[in-house]
Formats: C-alpha cells, structure tokens, sequence
C-alpha cells in the first residue's frame, strides 16, 4: 500500500510521462497537474494520445517513464480509485437487469455511496429506473454510464466522450447535471469532441496534439490566441466568392445569402463590402470560437514526428 502524501495534494499530478507502443510514441513527456475543484477539458484529433493519457491517471495504463499520482498516491492504489468515478465511452454492464438494480450493484462498491434515488435523479434516469438496459436508447445508456461513474459520490469524476449519441435536447440537460455536480467543488475531467461542451463547462482546456501539451489555459485564452476577428452576416443578392478577392479575410464560407469568414481587419473588410452598396443584414463580429482556436494549434504541427496511435 503506498503511503499518502502529507498536506493538500493535487487530485492529478503528471511528470514528464512518455507511454511506447513497440516503436510508436503515444505520450510524449507530459506534464501536467490538475487541482482540486477544477473542471478541466482534454482536447486533441483522433489519435492525439488524450484518452491514454486519461488512462495513465487511472492506472488502467502504466507509463513507459515518468510519474503519475491520483490524490497523491499510485493510480494503482484501492485508497485513490475508490475516490474516482469514471464514465468509459463503453462500460460492461449486464443487460438483463434493470436500471436501478445495476445502479444498486455498483453502489455496493463504494465506501459512502449516493442513494439510489439521488444517483437517478443526477442522471435522469427516474422515468426509466423500472427498465431493463435491453430496452434502454443509446442516450440512455450514456446517462446510465454517468450514473455508474456518480454513484459512489467521487471527489474526481473522468468522463470520456460523455455525450455521444445524445440529441441536442438530452445533451442540454446532461451538461447542465455535470455543471451542478462540479459546482459542488468535485474535480472534473472531460475528454470530448464537442467542442462547445469543453467551452461550456471547463475551467481549463488541455490541447493534446500528438502525443504533446501544445496548450493548456482557460477557453477565453486559448480563443484570444486566434488573432481577428470572426464575421458573418446576409447579403441580398447573394455574392460569389470573387466578390471577396483582394479583401483581407480567410475562411470565406459562402450558403446562399449568408457570408462568414475571419479577418485580422475586419472594419477594413467591411468598408470594402458597404463601398459596393451591399444590403448588408444580421451583421455579427465576434472574437474566434474554441473550435477555430483547436484546428490553429493542431493543424500542420510537427510534421516531422511519427503519428500517434492510441492502442486499446
């Protein structure tokens, strides 16, 4: 059994971790410490190394070198898992039982679990806590994942992917449950391709790009690292895009009547749009949106290093 740290310790802690595959670098020397009471958002493209590293903090994984530490302790460790909660994009559960049973079974496992009704309620899983998992929607399925990861009351939550294969709706509502969850002082960490999810909810936003931390700072920094201007607006009639040359913009997006596009000068573009007499409508200028801000630290980095592969 590892001995705890003394004193307040993080709730993560990664130095300098590498992971191999035979040849194939995964994680390239990350470290990272994520705090207590902190909601932090794992980005990268498909294969990026995010989800290995959120299986080195669980110990599902060991690192190839370096140091991993949950609540001070070896991830490997009873005493830090049992204050974890996790929601895998699969979880194995057995089908024939009912929503509330299989949400019982795994309260057994905890020390100070949630009541039954209140692990539910969280998940918003009341209306079908009678249903057996067979007959469950696969949003349903995902709220009944989150219940599993809640129901042991975790100091640190890990939800991988969260919200796949939830409509818009159900979407809305599950985010706004980890909102209220984490505004309890719980540690959050969210790996998502939903970039206005990770937006939405995190305090901090970790880019990981093969293998690497190529970022790592709260949403409205990472977005203010786009320089310009986002602009959209509607235009009768509608123009081409040889309407837009020699203007000082990139991205042009052209559906119909609406325009879009990005611009370091955007009162310049502008100008140039109103000087041709244009019916110019629903005018918006904003500043770059997390999404904008990803594909300009991910794209076209490091061409010279083997891609990543993120092995099972």
């Amino acid at each position: 059994m590892t001995t705890p740290a003394t004193g307040p310790v993080a709730a993560v802690e990664l130095l300098e971790v590498r992971k191999n595959y035979a040849r194939v670098q995964a994680v390239r020397g990350v470290s990272l410490t994520i705090e207590r009471g902190e909601v932090v958002a794992m980005l990268g493209p498909n294969g990026a190394g995010k989800t290995t590293v959120i299986s080195l903090m669980l110990g599902m994984r060991r690192p190839s070198a370096g140091h991993v530490r949950l609540f001070g302790l070896d991830p490997g460790d009873r005493a830090a898992r049992s204050r974890c909660g996790v929601m895998l994009q699969e979880s194995g559960v057995n089908d024939v039982l009912r929503v509330a049973e299989t949400v019982a079974i795994f309260r057994a496992y905890y020390p100070r679990p949630l009541p039954t009704g209140r692990v539910l309620e969280l998940a918003g899983l009341e209306e079908v806590a009678n249903r057996k998992i067979t007959a469950l929607s696969g949003g349903q399925r995902q709220r009944l994942y989150y219940a599993l990861a809640v129901c042991g009351d975790p100091e640190a939550l890990f939800l991988d992917e969260p919200t796949a294969g939830m409509d818009v709706e159900a979407r809305r509502s599950f985010l706004a449950g980890i909102r209220e969850y984490a505004s309890e002082g719980r540690t959050v960490v969210l790996s998502t391709h939903y970039l206005e999810e990770a937006d939405q909810l995190a305090d901090r936003v970790v880019v990981i790009d093969r293998g690497m931390i190529v970022a790592d700072d709260s949403p409205t920094a990472i977005k203010a690292r786009v320089a310009g201007r986002r602009v959209s607006f509607t235009v009768n009639p509608a123009p081409s895009a040889a309407d837009f040359e020699g203007l000082p913009i990139s991205g042009l997006e052209l559906r119909d009547q609406f325009v879009r596009f990005h611009s370091s000068n955007p009162e310049q573009a502008l100008a140039a749009a109103f000087r041709r007499g244009w019916d110019v409508q629903n005018l918006e200028v904003v500043g770059a949106d997390l999404e904008e801000a990803f594909v300009s630290l991910t794209t076209g980095r490091g061409a010279d290093l083997a891609q990543t592969d993120e092995r099972p």
